[in-house]
């Protein structure tokens, strides 16, 4: 698995869509946009996030790993210029 890193601090528009994704995780899979918060903004372990959300590591790791697709995925949209297929 290669780590693509996508974030560049400075950058607004990234920080504003990366919000906005979250937003839609959040609304489509709590549960999952919670393991991002803990994991991604509190640098929580896997094992402290499975602790603090009664989930089997496993559980935490399939759900940051689906979370990390889900998001790269939107953010990968949201970058590319919108084709018309005509």
């Amino acid at each position: 698995f290669q780590k693509i890193d996508l974030m560049d601090p400075n950058d607004c528009d990234f920080l504003l869509q990366l919000d906005r994704s979250l937003e839609r995780l959040q609304a489509e899979k709590p549960l999952i946009a919670e393991v991002v918060k803990m994991r991604f903004f509190g640098g929580m372990s896997i094992e402290e996030t499975s602790r603090a959300t009664n989930l089997s590591v496993r559980t935490v790791n399939r759900h940051w790993a689906f979370a990390r697709a889900w998001l790269f995925k939107q953010l990968t949209e949201q970058q590319e210029p919108s084709q018309d297929h005509a």
